[in-house]
């Protein structure tokens, strides 16, 4: 029993399974997109197959991330006790859960909708293909960004089989909220990657200019928020979240510095897992509220 339960924990660590409060809170917004429009409703079956989704695909791209990385995982003393490179899962076995979730991913999306099946080799290709970006572009968090940005329209598509505005709208704000801290988050590495020859913003550029393309980036991610609000005739609820939400934002760039990159991992993963809980319920309460 032990044993199984350490496999079980080695797994969700190979997956970061606590990162799923990055995406989670937005397919939920998806899901409850559609789930408010004329003529659909609440179903716990087409619920839990959405969840299925999310979980499948992240899973099989954060694996198969460790996978493709593996080699330089090991170089990368901040990487070197990962589960592939420390020998607690083998290369040979991460692959396999990689085919298993992506295969049981295709094979949820077909018992939602014709069109949600369709995409769904078109998701795996941008969510696995992202691992290979760094070897070749600095765009590579833009690549991240997009594939994360899928929850919200994928989820939306489950629901409806069609694609509308304000799903894709809050697809925008994952792309570059998620875009703009993966940026904070390389920065621990980008004397690695010039090393190594890998690409990266906080590579190509100096700290300084790296945070000042993600605060850009979290800008942007701002300004879609007010034009979801608009759009979606948001109320007070929307408003509130989205003000927090916006203020995590900016509150990440003020505890992360060129010179000083000691609460790197309090920005990226606290302050934002926090900011997309809170937005992600904010919007769903708005909607079954108003």
């Amino acid at each position: 029993m032990k044993k199984l339960a350490g496999r079980t924990y080695d797994y969700l660590s190979l997956v970061k399974f606590s990162h799923t409060v990055f995406a989670m809170p937005f397919a939920l917004v998806g899901y409850f997109l559609g789930a408010t429009q004329p003529g659909f409703g609440f179903t716990l079956r087409t619920f839990l197959l959405v969840l299925a989704c999310m979980v499948l695909a992240r899973s099989a791209a954060m694996a198969f991330n460790r996978y493709a990385d593996v080699h330089f995982d090991r170089l990368n003393p901040r990487t070197a006790g990962r589960e592939i490179p420390a020998g607690k899962i083998s290369q040979r076995n991460a692959l396999v859960f990689v085919i298993a979730s992506s295969i049981l991913f295709i094979v949820a999306t077909a018992f939602l909708n014709r069109l949600t099946l369709i995409l769904s080799p078109v998701a795996l290709l941008i969510i696995l293909g992202y691992s290979y970006t760094k070897r070749f572009t600095a765009l590579c968090h833009i690549v991240l960004g997009l594939g994360l940005s899928l929850a919200p329209i994928g989820a939306y598509i489950a629901v409806t089989g069609a694609f509308a505005l304000l799903p894709l709208v809050y697809s925008f704000i994952v792309l570059t909220w998620v875009s703009g801290f993966d940026i904070i988050y390389s920065l621990q590495d980008d004397k690695f990657d010039r090393e190594t020859g890998l690409y990266s913003i906080p590579a190509a550029m100096s700290r300084r200019e790296a945070l000042t393309v993600s605060a850009a980036l979290h800008s942007v991610s701002f300004m879609l928020v007010s034009t979801a609000g608009l759009i979606g005739q948001a109320g007070i609820v929307f408003w509130i979240s989205a003000l927090i939400f916006s203020g995590m934002l900016a509150y990440q760039h003020l505890i992360v510095k060129p010179d000083d990159l000691s609460r790197v991992n309090m920005a990226f993963a606290t302050t934002n897992g926090v900011a997309g809980v809170i937005f992600g319920l904010g919007v769903i309460l708005d909607l079954l509220l108003f």
